[in-house]
């Protein structure tokens, strides 16, 4: 599915058991797009990767003085960075369209809900929730879809960086792949306390947006009782509480990303001091400390990918939540019907008004009253 084909003819029917079972849904239902992004992932990660062992080579053909190693080095660096330019274009391409895509096709899911629910929606969910599902959530939803095929393209490289270098240079490749699932996995401790922040800040969020959007809903009445400075100051109280909710979930993930900054320049540190004491005794060449010490510095990039899954999870789980408590509503009673279909006929009573509408006829009700204009419209 690409975006020019938008929208689908049939988004399909949605596993709204829970949240992750959408998102693995959603999953599914875009497995080639995902494939696509995948293998543009892999090709743009691994041309980043192996930017430092291009350089290395042409270093120790400078040390060595081979005019033709150094050629060679100089093609292989061409090499990885035109993949590098290709796999970045179309990894861009493909991750923006899955991500448009999953968000459109949870949009298709939710109008088609309310379409078949109707006035029943709004009696059943907020109508603030609604607005707050079909606008922002389904934005987060769509970044953890598509986030996810990238992650692990930088996920393959970095096992495959980890292989290349204990067959490349033993002795400091043991440092790296012992280093590298640490700073991986260093701030899982951190994350369950992130996500709580960011349910907090997302619930908060949501209860300000339906306040505004109910408020604008019942303005008429508010305007008649002179409600109007009190919802105000309800809706300035809860956005209050939506800034301190996000400053404390801000404060989580700088220090998660400070976190991620800092240990990459220890394990820098590490490989270099080690790296330096193994020249020393010859145990290692220039061309080879010079490759390992570039290959931990170009790691820092698709390292970050685990930041950013982690974020988009926490995120998009409570927004996948809301979303298929909507898409799980279902009609009290059976919208088919145990009679043949037929236009209605006669005239239309109201019992609790008294109102007589008679058939053929054009009938207008006007009502002082909008709360009851709005009753006797449901009925």
């Amino acid at each position: 599915m690409q975006i020019q084909d938008l929208p689908y003819p049939d988004p399909g029917v949605p596993d709204a058991r829970s949240g992750p079972r959408l998102l693995w849904w959603l999953f599914r239902n875009q497995l080639s797009g995902q494939l696509k992004s995948l293998a543009w992932g892999l090709l743009h990660f691994a041309s980043v990767a192996a930017l430092p062992f291009c350089v290395g080579v042409a270093v120790q053909a400078v040390v060595d003085r081979s005019g033709s190693r150094l050629a060679l080095a100089g093609g292989l660096l061409a090499l990885a960075c035109a993949g590098n330019a290709v796999g970045d274009t179309f990894l861009h391409r493909t991750a923006i369209t899955n991500w448009i895509t999953a968000a459109a096709r949870v949009q298709q899911l939710l109008a088609r809900k309310a379409a078949q629910l109707g006035s029943a929606l709004t009696r059943r969910v907020a109508a603030g929730e609604v607005v707050s599902v079909s606008t922002g959530d389904v934005e987060k939803i769509g970044w953890f879809v598509e986030a996810f095929s990238r992650f692990t393209a930088a996920l393959v490289t970095l096992v495959l960086v980890c292989v290349g270098l204990l067959v490349y240079q033993p002795a400091l490749g043991v440092v790296v792949a012992a280093g590298l699932p640490v700073l991986a996995l260093a701030v899982l401790p951190l994350l369950p306390r992130a996500t709580r922040r960011a349910d907090i800040q997302r619930e908060k969020a949501g209860r300000a947006t339906e306040l505004a959007s109910d408020t604008v809903a019942g303005l008429r009445v508010l305007r008649g009782i002179g409600g109007e400075e009190l919802f105000l100051e309800r809706y300035r109280h809860a956005s209050q509480e939506v800034r301190h909710a996000a400053v404390r979930s801000a404060r989580m993930w700088s220090l998660i990303s400070a976190i991620q900054v800092l240990l990459p320049g220890l394990l820098l540190i590490a490989v270099v001091w080690y790296g330096v004491h193994l020249a020393r005794q010859g145990r290692v060449t220039v061309g080879e400390l010079v490759t390992v010490y570039s290959s931990v510095m170009v790691l820092t990039y698709p390292l970050r990918h685990f930041e950013e899954i982690a974020m988009a999870y926490s995120f998009s789980r409570p927004s996948a939540k809301r979303a298929a408590r909507v898409l799980s509503l279902d009609r009290a009673t059976d919208t088919a019907g145990s009679r043949p279909a037929r236009v209605p006929s006669g005239d239309l009573y109201d019992p609790d008004t008294g109102l007589l509408a008679s058939a053929g006829r054009l009938t207008a009700v006007v009502c002082g009253d909008p709360d009851a204009a709005g009753r006797l419209a449901e009925r």
